[in-house]
């Protein structure tokens, strides 16, 4: 924690520190490029939440009604595996612009395209292809903890609701889906606190011709320390990380807030 005070210094050398105060923040708020980063980290990192959550709750309670285990098994390792793979062998393998790209091969072979797409060097289709690749890499991590919440649930539950006439939608319904609103909302207030973060997914998908909607805060904090073609200057870039912090903070605290409105409680 004690680093941050370097948000409040520039260096000419790293023994030479020379306190600024708050031109840092005033720099980075003129910065147009800063609040473009800022913009798509929030519209990447909310829309890839919500929609990681939401895939893994489903596929988490399609795969609690399968009747036979062992075919439960096999269908949630499919579903987890993608998780292990790399972000370029994931890209790679899903939206590389030639044939050895999936979604390229099946739109051909399907005759619905003559020439490859080039899905990460299109601004149109770069935010569309970042997301299929997080919902088909990341969704498999997701659905062990709702599994494991569903494992939970006390048989009676569903046997008193079949006495009652209840069918199997219905019990998914009144049943199942409430019991995972306690983890729903701890999922998303724990990932809330890793918005802010977005590096690795992008750093790996990005390029120079989608820069203006794939540039977020942490590659735009990459990119003016190490490629900015001058000396780097850590206290502007400090100042940058700081103020990531504080919004991952502000976001937390407000679902926290959110989940004593709905729950009566919160988990901070």
């Amino acid at each position: 924690m004690f680093g941050i005070r370097y948000a409040f210094f520039t260096y000419k050398g790293i023994n030479d520190p020379i306190f600024i105060g708050i031109k840092h923040f005033a720099k980075m708020f003129s910065m147009p490029g800063f609040w473009k980063a800022f913009s798509n980290t929030l519209v990447l990192s909310i829309t890839k939440l919500v929609l990681n959550t939401g895939a893994a709750v489903i596929i988490s309670v399609l795969l609690n009604e399968l009747i036979f285990l062992k075919l439960k098994k096999v269908f949630q390792t499919i579903v987890y595996i993608p998780h292990f793979m790399s972000w370029v062998v994931a890209a790679s393998m899903i939206l590389s612009p030639t044939s050895a790209g999936l979604v390229n091969d099946v739109l051909m072979k399907l005759h619905l395209i003559t020439d490859n797409i080039y899905f990460l060097g299109d601004q149109k289709w770069w935010r569309f292809s970042y997301y299929i690749i997080n919902v088909w890499k990341d969704t498999g991590w997701g659905t062990i903890i709702f599994m494991a919440t569903l494992a939970g649930i006390s048989p009676e539950l569903y046997e008193a609701a079949s006495m009652d006439g209840a069918n199997r939608f219905q019990k998914m319904i009144y049943i199942t889906l409430p019991a995972l609103n306690n983890t729903i909302v701890t999922v998303l207030v724990l990932n809330l606190a890793k918005v802010m973060n977005l590096f690795e997914s992008v750093f790996v998908l990005q390029n120079d011709a989608v820069i203006k909607v794939s540039d977020v805060l942490q590659t735009y904090i990459y990119t003016q320390t190490f490629n900015s073609g001058a000396i780097p200057d850590y206290g502007y870039t400090t100042a940058v990380g700081m103020f990531s912090s504080i919004i991952s903070c502000i976001l937390v605290l407000v679902c926290n807030r959110v989940s004593h409105k709905t729950r009566g409680r919160g988990i901070v």
